[in-house]
């Protein structure tokens, strides 16, 4: 049987992720955090994941240990430079040493491959991470989805206010945007995981892709709602107050949102070509019915 260990497992994504593989008949293995009494309940009920107590950033040989026998390691932790950066360099290093043959970083983003450095801090982080660990003997398998509808829809993003009926975007509108669920995400990470021919190369899958305009019409036929449509200005304008956030934030979320919706909107995070073919089983969930089971 096939053993996966997954860092993050009790996080948003990573939860998904173990479900979606033991649905596969995987062992899993599922690192916790010590003290983390939630993160055991939520797996005691499966003898077919093994809880393995720890943190990416433990030193010695501790994490190699936790990693012999595996075949497939999923990264999907979230956090600063010490945890994408530092933390998954560590993660890889007792990879290399316990003789992995295979992992998927903590990408899931926009087209990160086609992104600058500077354009957006927290994917320089992941490009950061995945030049350092370029050439190891463990083969990597970045996965990039897009946007994740769940994050768009929450009040902070700044796009969707339900409360006041309004829908606000960036742009003209009409730029195809690559958008995709937390769920589908966990069934492609699971799939890509038992895939042995994606080892070594990235994987690019969508659940739809619209234009805002398109996105907008999407979310009133899911929701039943009407949405009053707000255009805040040009893609030369949002650049433009992102460099003046970047001056006066005292907290880089205060521009990092724009610069993901930068990437959207300009089309230079745009996901192409798509791998959604060499997965058939995974039928994603598309933006409208995102939005009519998000809003019933």
């Amino acid at each position: 049987m096939t053993t996966v260990f997954v860092a993050g497992a009790t996080g948003r994504l990573g939860r998904l992720v173990v479900a979606s593989l033991r649905r596969r008949d995987v062992q899993v293995r599922a690192m916790v955090r010590p003290g983390n009494t939630e993160g055991r309940r939520a797996f005691a009920h499966d003898p077919a994941i093994e809880i393995v107590e720890g943190d990416i950033r433990d030193s010695g040989d501790r994490l190699t240990r936790a990693l012999e026998g595996v075949d497939v390691v999923v990264s999907t932790v979230f956090g600063d430079a010490e945890v994408i950066i530092d933390g998954q360099v560590d993660l890889l290093r007792a990879a290399e040493k316990a003789g992995v043959p295979r992992w998927i970083p903590s990408d899931f983003s926009l087209a990160m491959d086609r992104l600058d450095y500077g354009d957006n801090d927290l994917v320089d982080l992941r490009k950061k991470a995945g030049d350092l660990t370029r050439g190891s003997t463990v083969a990597s398998t970045p996965i990039l989805i897009g946007a994740f509808l769940e994050v768009l829809n929450e009040p902070w993003y700044n796009w969707i206010d339900w409360e006041t009926g309004t829908f606000s975007y960036w742009g003209d509108g009409d730029q195809p945007v690559d958008f995709s669920t937390y769920a589908d995400t966990a069934e492609w990470t699971a799939e890509a995981a038992l895939d042995p021919s994606a080892a070594g190369r990235t994987v690019r899958v969508v659940g739809d892709v619209l234009t805002l305009k398109e996105l907008h019409q999407a979310m009133e036929r899911g929701s039943g709602r009407r949405l009053e449509v707000r255009r805040l200005g040009s893609t030369d304008e949002l650049s433009a107050e992102i460099e003046r956030l970047k001056k006066v934030a005292t907290d880089p979320f205060e521009y990092l949102l724009l610069q993901y919706t930068w990437a959207m909107v300009t089309g230079k995070g745009k996901l192409d070509p798509l791998d959604n073919h060499r997965y058939p089983g995974v039928k994603p969930t598309s933006a409208e019915e995102f939005f009519r089971q998000a809003t019933s």
